[in-house]
């Protein structure tokens, strides 16, 4: 029932969403207050639809319902990296223009082009480290609730990465197979969808983590299972 209850109440906030960019009126107030406001939209979009991702996530992974600590803070977390994305955007795709009016990159002219060698650009320099911030802030939120007003190292939060899966998952195959092609479609977009469109997706890097979480407990009881027959 409570699991029930949990889906229904994350289904009306998508839903909530989807009818607020469905329906002209709101859709146009929306749009025209990011544009206006481009960080607090972004802010707001990533707040909430990336926590969103991230209990979806939650819910796969545990197969129930369940309200991390720190919750709020989270959310801010997830709202300043909306307002770096929202940077990050103008950033690449009007650095990669340039770059092709000056014959550095080809098919100058290309929005196809300008949006593949932008989300490609992207995701193999700014990619990566995004996931190293959402993590390290995650580890932070954790650890003030974990020591509880003691101090908190930064070696402390290193040792607690799984570095193996943060590489070859996260970065390898999530960031140059599946964002890459993802991203191109984003930056194809108009300007105003593109965060958004981001933020939307975010939902299912809220899966992907879910998903890599399983590899590292999978990973962690085939060594366990190794050890004991060795043993």
């Amino acid at each position: 029932m409570k699991n029930r209850r949990g889906d229904v109440a994350w289904g009306l906030v998508l839903l909530i969403w989807i009818l607020i960019l469905t329906i002209p009126s709101t859709r146009t107030q929306f749009i025209n207050y990011t544009n206006i406001h481009p960080y607090i939209g972004g802010f707001v979009k990533f707040a909430i639809l990336a926590t969103m991702g991230d209990l979806l996530g939650a819910r796969i992974l545990k197969s129930e319902w369940n309200i991390p600590k720190g919750l709020i803070f989270r959310a801010i977390l997830w709202g300043v990296l909306g307002m770096m994305i929202t940077l990050i955007f103008t950033i690449f795709v009007s650095g990669v223009s340039a770059a092709q009016s000056m014959g550095m990159l080809p098919f100058a002219g290309s929005i196809l082009a300008q949006a593949f060698f932008a989300s490609a650009a992207m995701n193999v320099t700014f990619g990566p480290m995004l996931y190293i911030y959402h993590k390290f802030g995650d580890l932070f939120i954790d650890s003030c609730y974990e020591k509880k007003g003691q101090k908190i190292l930064i070696k402390d939060m290193v040792d607690k990465v799984d570095w193996y899966t943060m590489v070859s998952f996260s970065w390898l195959k999530t960031c140059l197979l599946i964002w890459i092609p993802l991203h191109t479609i984003v930056f194809l977009l108009p300007t105003q969808y593109r965060v958004l469109a981001s933020a939307f997706l975010s939902i299912l890097l809220g899966i992907l983590v879910a998903l890599s979480k399983k590899l590292i407990i999978k990973n962690k009881k085939e060594k366990e299972e190794i050890l004991c027959h060795l043993k």
